[in-house]
Order: C-alpha cells, then sequence, then structure tokens
C-alpha cells in the first residue's frame, strides 16, 4: 500500500461531506498500514469550527493509540491543512503529513506560512504533497463553482 492508495480513502471521506453540503474535504490517519482515524469536513452539519476532516482523524487516531502523542502515525488529507489543524499536528507530535492539493488562501505546510515546519517550535513535521492532487482540487473547485451557480456562499 502506497501514498495513492490511503489518500483515495480521504478522497473518498471527502465525497461523504458533501451529503451534509460541507466542503468536500476528507483524512483519514495511518499507522502500519491500518486506518485508525478517519475524518470528512462537519462545520456545515455540525455548525462546529474546528469540524475540519483532520482535527476528526487525529481525534480518532489518538483514541485508538491510546494517548495524544501520535508516534508512527500518517495523516492524509485532501487539502493543505489550514493553522488549526497544523498547529493540532505538531502538539500531536505526528510524524508525517501527505496532503493532496495546495491551499495558497490558508495552506500552513508551505503555501502561506509552513507551520508544520516551523524550526522555532518543539516538533516538525515531514510532508509529502501533490499525491492525487488534481483529483482533489477537481472536487474542491466542483463544489465551490456550484455554490456560485446557486449564489451560495460558504
Amino acid at each position: 500500500m502506497d501514498d495513492a492508495y490511503f489518500m483515495q480513502m480521504a478522497l473518498d471521506e471527502a465525497l461523504a461531506a458533501l451529503e451534509h453540503n460541507d466542503v468536500p474535504i476528507g483524512a483519514v490517519a495511518v499507522r502500519d498500514g491500518e486506518v485508525i482515524g478517519r475524518g470528512r469536513n462537519c462545520r456545515e452539519r455540525d455548525q462546529d469550527p474546528t469540524g475540519h476532516a483532520e482535527m476528526l482523524a487525529l481525534r480518532q487516531a489518538a483514541q485508538a493509540v491510546g494517548h495524544w502523542r501520535l508516534e508512527g502515525v500518517t495523516l492524509y488529507c485532501t487539502l493543505e491543512p489550514c493553522a488549526m489543524c497544523a498547529g493540532a499536528m505538531v502538539l500531536a507530535r505526528l510524524p508525517r503529513l501527505v496532503y493532496a492539493t495546495h491551499d495558497p488562501k490558508a495552506g500552513m505546510a508551505g503555501s502561506v506560512l509552513d507551520l508544520v515546519r516551523y524550526p522555532r517550535l518543539n516538533h516538525q513535521v515531514e510532508v509529502t504533497a501533490g499525491v492525487l492532487a488534481d483529483d482533489s482540487a477537481r472536487l474542491i473547485r466542483a463544489f465551490f463553482a456550484a455554490l456560485r451557480a446557486d449564489g451560495q456562499r460558504h
């Protein structure tokens, strides 16, 4: 199993977010080749500003591991994480992040800032970017195009 295999699982989670009109972003947490956490955006459904796919996957992974330190875990996300999610990854001592597409407006793994690898923090996350990037970007663009066509804002 490689990065594309698990990123496809994250994309499946992103698709499921569409069921409740949330931005289609998904995440899976993997340790030793096993998925131990899953998440999809649920901000709209739950009216929760922390309802990001990454946060949900990290919480489930911590429960599965039985500790807040996520040693040996890789998080796969369909979009470069925001400041909140990137901060949680650093605080969880996440060893590795794999994300699909860049977020030029809010990305904190190199696009706007590089919080996950900031040298003054006590932990840096290894980052792999661009895995199934076209698939993820297409899904997100289609979501926002449909909203604009309906005259809605998100």
